[in-house]
């Protein structure tokens, strides 16, 4: 099952529209439960290797302007993996827009989805795409990260 998850990271991050040299790359983080000498237990973040339902994982997106000129317009559309539930934005992270079909963005509170008799709010585990948009010109050189959070169905 991993090895699949980081194939689909690496594919997740492409921008959706980018004027000139962008250096986009991802990569799939595992929580791992590491027991310290004094008996407390940590939670690492570790290079994902093997991963089974349940477990949590983060995905990571990096970006670099490799070019001389500033770039505009940026936006990171990731779709999420199939046999993986969307929970939070990481810590640190600007929050994404959301969308529970590829084609509608906004806060996960203001999504809904068909249900029984009509509609009703979408939840996390509805949420199939995460994107980011920079807000200012990336300067040349300058670089940045998203990230968000998610479970193995």
């Amino acid at each position: 099952m991993i090895r699949s998850l980081l194939l689909l990271g690496a594919a997740i991050a492409a921008p959706a529209t980018a004027a000139g040299p962008l250096e986009v790359s991802s990569k799939v983080l595992v929580e791992s439960k590491q027991r310290a000498a004094d008996g407390t237990t940590r939670v690492a973040l570790v290079p994902a290797r093997r991963a089974v339902p349940g477990d949590r994982v983060v995905f990571v997106l990096s970006y670099r302007n490799t070019g001389a000129q500033p770039l505009s317009d940026i936006v990171f559309d990731n779709p999420v993996p199939q046999g993986v539930a969307y929970r939070a934005p990481m810590a640190g992270s600007p929050a994404p827009d959301v969308s529970v079909d590829g084609r509608h963005y906004a806060t996960l509170d203001r999504l809904t989805v068909a249900a029984a008799g009509g509609t009703r709010a979408a939840a996390a585990d509805d949420v199939t795409h995460v994107r980011w948009r920079l807000a200012r010109p990336l300067a040349p050189g300058a670089r940045g990260e998203f990230a968000f959070q998610a479970a193995l169905k």
